[in-house]
């Protein structure tokens, strides 16, 4: 895509003005004419260069992700907040993730995909021999959550359970048309519920993440009970919802790039890493994420005082000519691919690895069992261009 020589409105150009399923010549745009752009209506600043994203992104002492403060307010949130360390910055959030890390490393996704794998044959048995069938429902929602409540430990009994509440609680409301639920009544259930695992991995430890959880020690301390529970609920919801969109944005990215998909569907093994890696850059689900200045700072020539809320828009940043050749075209062997998909930073996604194990397994086993796969009319999305609710696929079995 050219970047807009016509710019309808300037450079105080409203995202809620542009057509939302394709932001591109928003992005491009903006690049051009107010990279660092201030939105007085709201006071928010807004970044949309790669170099610049990527400068805010690694530089936490200055753009901090420490949202704690505003999420005090409501007392359901004092258990996730402990233990979120999404939204703190260091030394706090080294403390907390440095005890999850090892459970997302390259030795602990090998030992991982063969329950990944028979989770995702259980979840396509359940609709063979359907024409038709919806991506998101069938298979990219419950994958991820499932998978996590078995790293966990968690009853497979109570994988409803935990499914519902991950909707909610990511306001994914799967459902067309239904009502609304109560996001804290959900997290006051789930952290009830968290807090009676907690308690009965402590009487009894077995063999899973909540466990390894329970007996770590930090300087010599034990996580306290909450500070556990908004780790585990971290994970549920943070890891389920990231792992959904990859699927989903990867299968409607091959349908919109059809030599692309019979290039991956010839060598799926050497090729589908790379088109995963190019969705992350081409339509990735985070487009945006939001940090708050420290203090004063100059970015781009622009001066951003103290206290600031920034959004870095990566969704741009990973469409930036400046750091990407041809960066309008899904190239799936595209090297080197320097995304911002997963963040960048002390904050680069922690579930990163088993994010990619799972897009590229459940992939992996829909082209195998799949001979074809198409996407109709009806695709529906809540919020953003790459946030999807529903892909309608008519598909073909072996």
């Amino acid at each position: 895509m050219t970047e807009p020589d016509d710019e309808p409105g300037g450079v105080t150009v409203d995202r809620s003005l542009v057509d939302t399923s394709d932001p591109a010549p928003w992005f491009a745009l903006m690049r051009r004419r107010e990279p660092v752009w201030h939105d007085e209506r709201f006071g928010m600043w807004h970044v949309f260069r790669h170099a610049d994203v990527e400068a805010a992104l690694t530089d936490h002492a200055t753009f901090s992700s420490d949202s704690r403060a505003a999420m005090a307010a409501m007392p359901e949130f004092q258990p996730f907040t402990r233990g979120n360390f999404m939204v703190m910055d260091p030394p706090d959030h080294r403390r907390l993730r440095g005890l999850v890390s090892a459970a997302f490393g390259r030795r602990a996704m090998e030992r991982l995909e063969p329950l990944v794998t028979a989770i995702v044959d259980d979840l396509l048995d359940e609709v063979k021999g359907a024409e038709e069938i919806d991506l998101v429902t069938a298979l990219a929602h419950p994958m991820p959550v499932f998978v996590l409540a078995d790293l966990l430990g968690l009853p497979r009994a109570d994988r409803p359970t935990l499914f519902t509440w991950a909707k909610v609680l990511t306001g994914v409301d799967i459902t067309a048309g239904a009502a609304p639920a109560d996001p804290a009544s959900s997290l006051r259930e789930m952290n009830a519920y968290l807090l009676e695992v907690v308690a009965g991995r402590r009487r009894a430890p077995g063999d899973d993440l909540v466990s390894r959880l329970v007996q770590a020690e930090v300087d010599g301390d034990r996580l306290a009970d909450d500070e556990l529970v908004g780790i585990v609920s971290l994970l549920l919801i943070a890891g389920h919802l990231m792992a959904t969109m990859l699927v989903a944005n990867t299968v409607l990215c091959l349908d919109g790039h059809p030599e692309a998909a019979a290039r991956v569907r010839a060598d799926p093994e050497g090729l589908l890493p790379g088109a995963i890696e190019e969705t992350l850059r081409y339509r990735n689900s985070a487009d945006r994420l939001v940090r708050t200045a420290t203090r004063d700072v100059e970015l781009a020539g622009r001066a951003i005082p103290a206290g600031a809320r920034v959004l870095l828009w990566t969704g741009s940043a990973n469409r930036d000519p400046a750091a990407f050749t041809e960066p309008d075209r899904f190239d799936v062997t595209r090297t080197p691919n320097r995304h911002l998909g997963f963040g960048q930073g002390v904050h680069f996604c922690l579930g990163a690895p088993l994010g990619r194990l799972e897009a590229r397994v459940a992939l992996g086993r829909m082209l195998a069992r799949m001979p074809s796969i198409e996407v109709l009319s009806g695709v529906e999305y809540f919020g953003s261009h790459s946030l999807i609710r529903k892909v309608p696929l008519r598909v073909r079995w072996v």
